[in-house]
């Protein structure tokens, strides 16, 4: 019933305003039709100070003691009046932990989607794209620490289907329909379901922003999933900025008649220091919470801090990193192979943004 309420909803307002466009044309100002073509390459080198490759639990950067390619990738755009058309293409390790559940070319699909714009305050896209939810980006070259947290590593990493966003004064609402997270196309042999996407912002300044995200519904294997997001960005000068980001997921699974709650929560503090145009510091402190045994290899609660240093010239963003990790329950291995609770890394990366 849900799912047909919201397809209801998005036809009448089509409907509607596509009969208001016949005496009021509210169309923004848009630029003249244009291809924009960016794109950018990223590699990194790992060093885990208990010599193994076994303490990494986030995603992109599963190596120990290795020279290895991010992706290398290729955003065009092509702009009208009314319309978007995105087509957001990448390859290399980086892109198929990203893209994990498709195979053959399709994984080479970051994002692909359309949008149509009827007015100031609505516009509908179809496709697929990355997710609105958490601090970071898929994309490299969008975050200041090369390593990603562990709210972004269990979130989804995109969506697949359509939705409508909303905008007015300084909010703005986003809702929409899409396949169960991280599926372009479902199995012939799963449960067909769909998921509800939302998010709502809110930007009283140019220098505060804050977005309330939510996906729930029933994944492929019937399983029921929530997962509520909160973003906050804010910036008290050049010099210095910071995020937050905290989420909650709730699980219940359909092979235990949705008797058992599966949950998982975090929260995940980033302070920005930019002592110079070229120069950077970013510390994200995070604190994940996985004591029913969801994500990690065992019940565990855990604090993973992470330094990262950006140092830019000409389109290069260098990113030397350590990271630091503790856990109440040992859950990394140490050198000699014996379980720990603490773990450490190195990290160095070069990212090239054109």
């Amino acid at each position: 019933m849900i799912k047909i309420s919201i397809l209801s909803i998005l036809v009448i307002t089509l409907t509607f305003t596509t009969s208001a466009q016949t005496s009021h044309d509210s169309t923004p100002h848009r630029p003249t039709p244009a291809l924009i073509v960016t794109g950018s390459v990223d590699l990194y080198y790992r060093y885990d100070l208990s010599r193994t490759d076994k303490n990494n639990f986030t995603s992109f950067t599963n190596t120990h003691n290795q020279f290895t390619l991010g992706s290398a990738g290729v955003k065009l755009e092509h702009r009208t009046t009314r319309v978007d058309m995105v087509a957001d293409l990448a390859v290399g390790p980086r892109q198929k932990d990203f893209a994990y559940n498709d195979k053959g070319i399709t994984q080479a699909i970051k994002q692909l989607y359309i949008s149509y714009t009827f007015n100031n305050w609505l516009k509908i896209t179809g496709g697929t794209w990355a997710t609105h939810l958490c601090y970071e980006s898929p994309d490299a070259a969008a975050n200041r620490n090369y390593s990603m947290s562990y709210l972004f590593t269990n979130g989804p990493f995109s969506h697949t289907g359509v939705k409508a966003d909303f905008t007015t004064g300084k909010s703005g609402l986003m809702i929409g329909i899409a396949n169960p997270k991280d599926y372009r196309s479902i199995p012939s042999d799963a449960h067909n379901n769909k998921n509800i996407i939302a998010q709502y912002s809110y930007a009283p300044t140019d220098n505060l922003k804050i977005y309330l995200n939510y996906i729930g519904g029933r994944d492929i294997e019937d399983n029921r999933t929530h997962q509520y997001d909160l973003v906050l960005t804010a910036r008290t000068s050049s010099f210095f900025s910071l995020g937050f980001n905290g989420s909650l997921n709730k699980s219940s699974l359909a092979s235990e008649k949705y008797s058992s709650s599966h949950s998982w929560w975090g929260s995940a503090l980033y302070l920005n220091i930019d002592p110079k145009s070229w120069f950077g510091l970013t510390l994200r402190s995070e604190y994940f919470n996985d004591e029913k045994g969801v994500c990690l290899p065992a019940p565990a609660s855990l604090l993973a801090t992470t330094l990262s240093a950006n140092f830019k010239i000409d389109g290069f963003t260098f990113i030397p990193e350590f990271r630091l990790e503790n856990a109440n329950t040992p859950i990394y291995t140490h050198h000699d192979g014996n379980p720990t609770h603490s773990a450490g890394s190195f990290l160095f990366a070069a990212v090239y943004s054109f």
